[in-house]
């Protein structure tokens, strides 16, 4: 049987819950033990794909098409392993699924209630994945701050199955603030202490206190804690702010948090962890021995979580590369033809973010056009993929009126259409071409040299696609389709021969890159701007010593 770890949060949201969960379960998972993680959320949206970015930062995509939290962006990172639909679960759904059990007299006649029917709704949905025999522990991370009213039934719920469930196999990790008061010059623990009272006035009791500081914090404030909040003080643990999410597990193996977990849990088969890998990763990562600058043109660039997965991607890229990636924002409405060489120019490579509706387009389209005639290493992801054939089709083909029927319904030039069998589509939710789908590469292209293989699968989330009745004339110019879907026929990624990195893609590659496996895609962009910025000094140090004669 599974065991089962659920983190809560006190005091203030942002703490990083998912980062102290991610980091959990790798040190176990280094340990040999088999582990997976999952999120529940307290809004009542069924799932994030309808949120705009601004209200909850990206939202990520799942192999088995599920629109779900950040969160899981961080778990799949971390762990290298896939997750899926059951590993994401809001209030929206749980309400859902208890409302249409109702509407079909599941429940004979009775008053529906939160207690038992929405907290057994929540407790089989904790335990789902246990039915699997894949996993030995799982880690249940619960979204927001104790204390809040959308959080109880969830807290209910975990009280419920410490009840029920032997001591050993279910323990609570709380994640809490220790702040530090410049002016007193001290760690105050009490929010700590109120946060637990909080949880345990709900009848749960934490098991482990991980606490997050700026100060570091001795073994008296420790045993403070531990006294007031009923723990062992071994279980207090210190989670001091680092210099990257990746050197977490590293802290909490050196607080001995998987040990102490262990022990709670009475799990006595495991090993040393093997960190190998991760070691070297962050080797990597904190000595770069280059630097490159990637401007990232998107139109939520005001918040870093918009674009969390690609952020992440280019960090495990520039690792693989030894080199350090500066990732400058650039809003895309600013972009006209008179400011673009301005704010590209110190560029050594361009990535159009993904996104949806008609703001910052036609800045879009200019900044690519920038990369295609200057050589500019050029990566488009979904949107930058589309806005990549919309400036082609305009600037080589001479198809003036070029556009997509998501800005422009009216165009008769669409470049970019929606597919027949979703025209007729009104609902937002759910109605996109999400999740895993294959593509065939073609041989002697450079997607072809970049993944190595004939056949790839990656994650999609879009509704609009290349429009095929295009093809030939872009492949007769000079841009063409190295990627096709082999059921569908439709176009999965465009590049351009001539150019020394030109690549657009409909999927989200950013989606699939892990610390112990970077994506191939961001691994060669990092390397084709690294080469750039390397002939550009080499240029400049040429001019400088032609000019010293």
């Amino acid at each position: 049987m599974a065991k089962y770890i659920f983190v809560t949060g006190g005091v203030t949201s942002s703490l990083g819950k998912g980062i102290i969960a991610a980091s959990l379960a790798k040190l176990l998972q280094a340990r040999g033990l088999r582990v997976t993680i999952q999120k529940f959320d307290p809004y009542i949206n069924v799932d994030p794909g309808t949120l705009n970015p601004y209200e909850h930062g990206e939202c990520y995509v799942t192999e088995d098409g599920a629109e779900t939290d950040l969160d899981l962006g961080h778990y799949e990172r971390f762990l290298n392993i896939f997750t899926s639909q059951a590993n994401n679960v809001t209030t929206g759904r749980i309400y859902q699924t208890v409302i249409n059990k109702e509407r079909e007299g599941a429940y004979l006649g009775k008053t529906v209630q939160v207690i038992p029917h929405i907290t057994d709704e929540i407790k089989r949905r904790m335990l789902l994945l246990a039915h699997t025999n894949q996993f030995d522990i799982i880690l249940t991370e619960l979204g927001s701050t104790v204390g809040d009213i959308e959080s109880l039934p969830y807290i209910e719920a975990v009280r419920q199955l410490q009840w029920e469930m032997p001591d050993d196999d279910l323990i609570v990790v709380h994640l809490t603030l220790i702040p530090y008061l410049k002016a007193a010059k001290e760690l105050k623990t009490k929010p700590t202490q109120h946060s637990v009272k909080m949880l345990s006035e709900s009848g749960v009791f934490p098991d482990v206190i991980v606490c997050r500081t700026e100060q570091p914090i001795n073994m008296e404030i420790k045993r403070k804690i531990a006294l007031f909040c009923n723990v062992q003080p071994d279980a207090v643990i210190e989670a001091p702010d680092a210099n990257t999410i990746y050197e977490v597990p590293m802290v909490m193996m050196k607080e001995k948090l998987d040990l102490i977990v262990l022990k709670k849990l009475n799990v006595t088969d495991f090993h040393e962890a093997e960190l190998t890998k991760w070691k070297l990763f962050l080797d990597k990562l904190k000595y770069p021995k280059a630097k490159i600058t990637i401007g990232l043109i998107g139109k939520y660039v005001e918040l870093q979580d918009a674009y969390k997965s690609i952020l992440e991607s280019f960090i495990h890229a520039g690792a693989m590369n030894e080199c350090k990636v500066y990732v400058q924002y650039i809003h895309s409405e600013f972009i006209t033809n008179e400011s673009v060489a301005e704010k590209l120019g110190s560029l050594d490579g361009l990535l159009v973010a993904p996104g949806f509706g008609h703001r910052g387009i036609e800045g879009k389209i200019t900044a690519v056009r920038y990369a295609r005639e200057n050589g500019l290493p050029f990566f488009g992801i979904c949107l930058g993929m589309q806005m990549a054939v919309i400036e082609f089709a305009r600037n080589v083909l001479n198809i003036h009126n070029a556009h997509s029927t998501e800005m422009n319904p009216e165009t008769n030039e669409a470049v970019i259409d929606m597919m027949e069998d979703q025209k007729k589509v009104t609902m937002k939710g759910g109605t996109m071409r999400l999740g895993a789908y294959p593509c065939n590469l073609k041989e002697n292209s450079l997607a072809r040299k970049i993944y190595g293989v004939d056949q790839i699968s990656e994650r999609h989330r879009h509704r609009f696609e290349f429009n095929n009745k295009y093809l030939e004339q872009f492949e007769q110019a000079g841009m063409i389709p190295s990627g096709i879907n082999p059921t569908t026929a439709l176009v999965e990624i465009m590049e351009i021969r001539s150019h020394p990195f030109f690549i657009g893609v409909q999927f989200h590659p950013e989606l699939k890159s892990t610390v112990e496996n970077p994506h191939p895609l961001f691994v060669h962009f990092v390397g084709a701007s690294k080469r750039f910025n390397e002939q550009r000094t080499s240029m400049k140090n040429t001019l400088l010593q032609s000019e010293m004669i």
